[in-house]
């Protein structure tokens, strides 16, 4: 069974950090691209980033370059979305997701249930 179980969100200030984890598990891990997604309230889902699991090549929406890093583990099947200088437009519910192609748009298999991040200004 594919499982991919985010977690690290919660209620920050602005200005503030958080990392957040997704661990996958029920499929060849490095076959896959994980991908980053949030949305807000009243908005469409959005990619936020996306790493390829074989050659670790990344990508980020212009909103959080310089600000957002993904990396992978892939010994131990999971991806993490570092994010520092949060903004109060960060909010939303931020999901992973494993796909085939490695791509900010939603062209992923499979998906996680989501981790609530709050930035208070």
């Amino acid at each position: 069974e594919v499982q991919l179980v985010e977690s690290g969100g919660g209620l920050v200030q602005a200005g503030g950090s958080l990392r957040l984890s997704c661990a996958a598990s029920g499929f060849t891990f490095d076959d896959y691209a994980i991908g980053w997604f949030r949305q807000a309230p009243g908005k469409e889902r959005e990619g936020v980033s996306c790493i390829s699991s074989s050659d670790g090549s990344t990508y980020y929406a212009d909103s959080v370059k310089g600000r957002f890093t993904i990396s992978s583990d892939n010994a131990k099947n999971t991806v993490y979305l570092q994010m520092n200088s949060l903004k109060p437009e960060d909010t939303a519910v931020y999901y992973c997701a494993a796909g085939r192609v490695v791509t900010l748009e939603a062209l992923y298999d499979y998906w996680g249930q989501g981790t609530q991040v709050t930035v208070s200004s």
